[in-house]
């Protein structure tokens, strides 16, 4: 069988399974990844009071945001290396196909309002560091310490467990033991070193939305890696990577690992396959497989959500994650409801 047929047979099969399970179509919709309930009651109540797509992406990531949820969103949360918090974040308009991101945001809690502020008041997709801190507080921000006594006590304790884990690769002195600075070493040989899947280092919170008259909207906020190298962006604000939506096909948005899944771009992709008629766990699964063939044990999950109001969500099985929960809102429930996939 050519590699062509075998992945038409694969799509058809998912599609097959999931429409046997899948629930009927409901709008308006609101979805986001992980157990982050007042997130999605915050996004449907939103709807509900007769706020837009946006504003419900907007507040049902904004409430992660000032709830510090799981640690990894918001601040006080995800110290890098230089034991400070920075924030990225996203939020996209699937009429328009407008985007406003931030990211290696200091200073400024409120992330995702940020990233609508890029969107709505400036001809950019993407804001980055220091200038994106100056842009927040030109638009009114308020400039606060991001840093928090769980913060600081976590950065300590890595201090003095010789800075593990890190992500550092091919310097000297040698990462694993010891901390930095670091220098390149003179000659090495490319290995891997070991991924780290802390499940709760990971928790981006991706959202989507849409209502009755087709608009449709998406966006992620998260603190990023634990000890990340500063400066370091993952897929949360990266267009296509962290979320991607389209009004005429659907939405999309990961969390994981975000430095290998953003090299595949795996919302882009799920929105892309729910356009051609895949269904949206089918198109899940199809993501999480493109980028299982190169990572194996990545650390990964995606939710998907198409102009029907079908939903349904994938992610890879490794230890720490056999099973990926995330929350629903839509005319059926009225209320966030926690659901879950099994992984594979």
């Amino acid at each position: 069988m050519h590699r062509q047929d075998k992945m038409f047979t694969f799509l058809l099969i998912c599609t097959l399974t999931s429409l046997l399970t899948l629930g009927h179509a409901s709008l308006p919709l609101v979805i986001n990844t992980w157990p982050f309930k007042n997130a999605a009651a915050a996004a449907w109540s939103a709807l509900q009071s007769g706020g837009s797509v946006l504003d419900a992406v907007e507040r049902g990531c904004a409430r992660c945001e000032m709830e510090q949820c799981d640690g990894s969103v918001g601040y006080g949360g995800s110290p890098d290396e230089s034991g400070e918090t920075t924030l990225d974040a996203l939020i996209m308009n699937g009429d328009t196909m407008e985007v406003g991101a931030v990211a290696d945001l200091r200073r400024i809690k409120n992330a995702i309002g940020v990233a609508r502020a890029v969107m709505e008041h400036t001809e950019h997709t993407l804001l980055v560091g220091e200038s994106a801190s100056v842009f927040a507080e030109n638009m009114g921000f308020i400039a606060e310490d991001l840093t928090t006594n769980k913060s600081v006590n976590i950065f300590s304790e890595w201090l003095k467990g010789s800075c593990q884990p890190n992500y550092r690769k091919n310097v000297s002195p040698e990462p694993s033991k010891s901390c930095g600075p670091y220098r390149p070493k003179a000659t090495w040989k490319q290995s891997k070193r070991a991924r780290h899947a802390n499940i709760h280092a990971h928790d981006t919170i991706g959202m989507i939305a849409l209502d009755r008259d087709g608009h449709a909207a998406a966006g992620t906020s998260t603190n990023g890696l634990t000890h990340k190298v500063p400066g370091r962006v993952g897929d949360s604000p990266i267009v296509g990577a962290g979320a991607y939506v389209d009004s005429l096909a659907g939405g999309a948005a990961a969390t994981g690992d975000g430095d290998v899944m953003m090299r595949f771009l795996p919302s882009y992709l799920a929105v892309e396959l729910m356009r051609a008629g895949v269904d949206p766990s089918a198109a899940c699964k199809s993501a999480i497989s493109r980028i299982k063939r190169h990572y194996s044990e990545f650390f990964g999950a995606i939710i998907c959500a198409n102009t029907t109001g079908h939903y349904g969500a994938a992610c890879n099985k490794v230890p720490g994650l056999d099973k990926f929960h995330f929350m629903v809102a839509n005319s059926e429930t009225n209320t966030p409801v926690l659901k879950s996939v099994d992984c594979f």
